[in-house]
């Protein structure tokens, strides 16, 4: 057995509700020309228009962002159902895809700590976003770094009940519709910030060994 698999990770799963939603749509193109390639380009392009929508700091703005967000989710899901469903997945496309959803989740965070310069965490939103957005890529290169050594997806986290972790994305459109951006950013950073430490410690060894 592996190192990770002694200590109970497993992949991410791929049968939760969002993937169940998305892939209604999906098997409609699976003879289409369109690419899963294409699809993560699109999610990349729509998470980086989220997170400029946000930084705006204004209600009209909060509340298109958080729909393009929304959508963002859903096409990170739809790139890799497409994949799976044509038999196409690769090395290449699951990279591009974790990098396309670190840039695309850590600058939504960055831009929302922008948007927040006005609200009672005055200046401070700002670095609170940087390391929120921060320590979502931090996560990203030790997943890349364990996947190097161990496999595609021996980092990730099995799901429960018809979610997995990375549905929790689903609560930063719906925080900010509400108006609860401050307390989002504040619990971003600081569970961002706990999960790396966690993730870092416990697989130190195995990250790091030669």
């Amino acid at each position: 057995l592996s190192i990770l698999a002694r200590w109970g990770v497993y992949a991410i799963s791929h049968n939760t509700w969002i993937h169940r939603i998305v892939e209604v749509g999906v098997r409609q193109l699976v003879h289409t020309s369109i690419t899963p390639n294409q699809i993560t380009t699109l999610r990349l392009t729509t998470g980086v228009g989220a997170a400029m929508m946000y930084s705006i700091g204004l209600e009209f703005w909060t509340y298109i962002g958080s729909v393009v967000f929304v959508i963002s989710i859903f096409l990170d899901r739809a790139d890799g159902i497409l994949a799976r469903l044509r038999g196409s997945t690769s090395l290449w496309g699951h990279n591009y895809d974790l990098i396309s959803d670190s840039i695309s989740n850590s600058l939504t965070l960055i831009g929302i700590g922008i948007g927040l310069r006005n609200s009672a965490l005055d200046i401070w939103a700002i670095p609170i976003g940087v390391i929120a957005g921060i320590s979502i890529s931090a996560v990203l290169w030790l997943v890349m770094r364990a996947e190097s050594e161990n496999g595609i997806r021996s980092a990730e986290l099995e799901g429960r009940a018809g979610f997995d972790p990375d549905d929790a994305m689903v609560l930063v459109p719906l925080a900010m519709v509400l108006d609860w951006g401050t307390y989002l950013i504040i619990a971003a950073a600081i569970g961002s910030t706990l999960f790396t430490i966690v993730f870092f410690w416990k697989f130190r060894e195995f990250l790091f060994r030669k």
